[in-house]
């Protein structure tokens, strides 16, 4: 028998077919890969806001932290951490490098003592990076839901614009995400005694700013979302006798961007005097969920307004913190 390899005509191997698969074949692994990183897009933008005091800011972070996560897939290794502290590692550092040379983000309440003027100029400091809101519906559904929340309420935020860059991602990935703290020294680039230490100088300069730590483990007050009804309902009828029957004694009123904060429930009431005397009685406030708290998305005239950020404890309503921005809303549809 004689074989001719001269003129027989032989098959092209499958180049294009088998490159069609592998593409195909990579698509759906980089598809998993964005599935799972999506799945912690909440977990994630509320750390990077624990951290920086902004929303803004922090969706770009998490932006970031999405891309870097995607192109250093290859590097990622499940016997050394899971994907989420994977994810809060790579987080962590883009809010470091943020944070370098940033001034804080407060609220009129850490900028001096409390006005005793409810008659006080309202004008604007637009100058101050202001502490924003969170909308608790961007949260996600992590499994540790009412941690988070905890987690996000404004006294607490606010007093971690306190601390240096590097405690404070000590404090929130121990305290409020409760990694271990090995894990906490793996994210940091640092040592168990290094962590320790810092989180030692943490809780110390916190306990200057009042129990916020302490509201990481207390339950919510269970009547909130009732004082703040009965409020919004007086406060839509221009009834601030009623309003007055709402508040603690000692409640906190601030208002940024205006760099005034009133304390005391003589003062909320002159105040809520004011501003139905200027502004009169045609106002609509909608509940919405901002910081773990409840909240009111204020429009008075059919405009938007504010947004009113509640804190409230024996049935009692213990702080009011008013976003005097109409564009605030936009976040909280």
């Amino acid at each position: 028998m004689v074989f001719s390899f001269g003129s027989e005509r032989r098959s092209p191997p499958h180049t294009g077919s088998t490159a069609g698969t592998h593409r195909r074949t990579l698509a759906r692994v980089s598809e998993d890969l964005h599935q799972r990183h999506e799945a912690y897009r909440g977990d994630l933008l509320a750390h990077c806001y624990r951290m920086l005091g902004s929303l803004d800011e922090a969706e770009d972070l998490v932006q970031e932290t999405m891309l870097r996560a995607w192109r250093a897939a290859d590097q990622y290794d499940h016997r050394r951490a899971s994907v989420r502290t994977w994810l809060h590692r790579i987080a962590t550092n883009a809010c470091l490098t943020a944070l370098e040379g940033r001034a804080r983000r407060p609220l009129p309440s850490g900028l001096g003592a409390a006005g005793d003027d409810p008659d006080a100029p309202l004008t604007p400091s637009l100058d101050i990076p202001w502490l924003q809101p969170f909308p608790d519906d961007r949260l996600g559904d992590p499994a540790d839901a009412a941690q988070q929340r905890a987690g996000l309420r404004l006294a607490l935020v606010a007093a971690l614009q306190l601390l240096p860059a590097r405690q404070r991602a000590a404090l929130v990935l121990r305290e409020v995400l409760r990694l271990p703290a090995a894990e906490v020294a793996q994210i940091l680039d640092s040592s168990v005694a290094s962590v320790n230490s810092s989180l030692q100088r943490a809780r110390a300069t916190l306990r200057s700013a009042g129990p916020v730590l302490e509201e990481l483990s207390e339950p919510a007050d269970p009547g909130e979302r009732a004082v703040v009804e009965r409020y919004a309902a007086a406060f839509e009828a221009g009834d601030v006798p009623g309003l007055t029957r709402l508040l603690a004694d000692d409640v906190v009123l601030e208002m940024p961007p205006v760099p005034l904060w009133l304390a005391g429930a003589d003062h909320y009431r002159a105040f809520m005097e004011r501003v139905f005397a200027m502004r009169g009685t045609n106002w609509r406030l909608r509940p919405v969920r901002a910081n773990g708290s409840p909240a009111l998305a204020a429009h008075v005239d059919g405009r938007p307004h504010s947004l009113q950020v509640f804190t409230v404890a024996g049935g009692l309503i213990r702080a009011n913190v008013t976003f005097a921005d109409p564009d605030v809303l936009s976040r909280f549809g």
